[in-house]
């Protein structure tokens, strides 16, 4: 999602001699990215990646050639087996890749709707067209723009918001939390009830930071079920109502940071007040957060973190992928 945030910020300000959009398609087997990477190329800068860093320069070669006035063009490439040494990309990732490039404007329109979007928190829906059947109206589209178009010419794709992130407690060790949540993309937001520390010089990465008491949560909050909240604020007296309001939640995570003990307490307390702590709650709260990684730094504790809400979304169980039987992308 950075990749594309940044993307949309460049296509607001294009040189006057435009730019290429390369995107990937469709992947058949193995492939470093998924169909929805994106490479935007002007005259010597390069923006997004469609591959770990090998397709690249020979897509800029193409894109040079789109840029001097040519029709879109979807160029494939095969890293099957003796193919991939053959022409000397030397990938390794035994599959077959179809990439996109098109010519843009200084605003397509279908960028102006996203960027709209993402700011409303709505889901987008692309169209990009790129078989060769459909030579004359290859390029990207919102999808009610390409009715009647075969499916198999046609990579559709849902543009989601960021996913949205709230960090309760401007502790320094929140500091890299966000950090490293605003390098995947992600939508953050720290709250705390001391003004000195919830403050925007100390989290300048965050899209917003919010003084607010734990009982008090702002209805502004972007707590729906598409959300990941944790609780590292270290005082008992904020995660106890803290807890009580968001337990009761259908968050897609929640965590709480500090020892078993120290969360059973809490839960017990809760339980002892009237809130029915029930054994799916219990079981929707990770506590301890994060993955077992070893973490002994705010940085490699955020990183474990991360780790364990990037899973939890994704569904996976955080196994190592050497223990993975079925395909990486699912």
């Amino acid at each position: 999602m950075n990749e594309l945030l940044q993307i949309l910020d460049a296509l607001g300000s294009l040189p006057s001699g435009g730019a290429v959009l390369a995107t990937l398609v469709k992947v058949e087997g193995s492939s470093y990215r998924r169909p929805g990477a994106r490479l935007l190329l002007t005259e010597g800068r390069r923006l997004g990646s469609i591959s770990g860093g090998c397709l690249e320069d020979d897509v800029a070669g193409h894109a040079r050639e789109v840029l001097a006035g040519g029709a879109p063009r979807t160029i494939t490439y095969d890293t099957t087996a003796e193919n991939d040494q053959l022409w000397g990309v030397g990938l390794g990732c035994h599959g077959v890749v179809h990439v996109l490039l098109e010519r843009l404007p200084a605003a397509p329109p279908w960028a102006g709707v996203l960027r709209a979007n993402l700011r409303r928190r709505v889901a987008t829906e692309l169209a990009v067209v790129w078989a060769e059947s459909a030579a004359d109206r290859r390029g990207t589209f919102l999808a009610g723009e390409v009715p009647g178009l075969p499916a198999s010419g046609v990579f559709r794709q849902t543009v989601n918001p960021p996913v949205p992130l709230v960090v309760f407690g401007a502790g320094n060790d929140a500091q890299p939390l966000v950090r490293f949540a605003k390098d995947l993309g992600w939508h953050v937001t720290v709250v705390d009830p001391r003004p000195a520390m919830a403050a925007a010089a100390r989290f300048p990465e965050a899209d917003a930071v919010l003084v607010a008491r734990p009982g008090a949560l702002p209805d502004s909050l972007p707590l729906g079920p598409d959300a990941v909240a944790v609780i590292m604020t270290h005082h008992y007296a904020h995660d106890l109502p803290l807890l009580r309001s968001l337990l009761a939640r259908p968050l897609a995570y929640l965590g709480l940071l500090g020892p078993r003990l120290r969360a059973g307490k809490i839960l017990a307390d809760l339980a002892a007040g009237g809130f029915p702590v029930t054994p799916d709650l219990r079981e929707r709260l990770h506590a301890p957060v994060g993955l077992d990684l070893g973490a002994d730094t705010p940085e490699s504790v955020a990183l474990s973190i991360l780790a364990e809400m990037q899973s939890t979304l994704a569904g996976r169980d955080a196994r190592p992928l050497r223990d993975r039987q079925a395909p990486i992308h699912g």
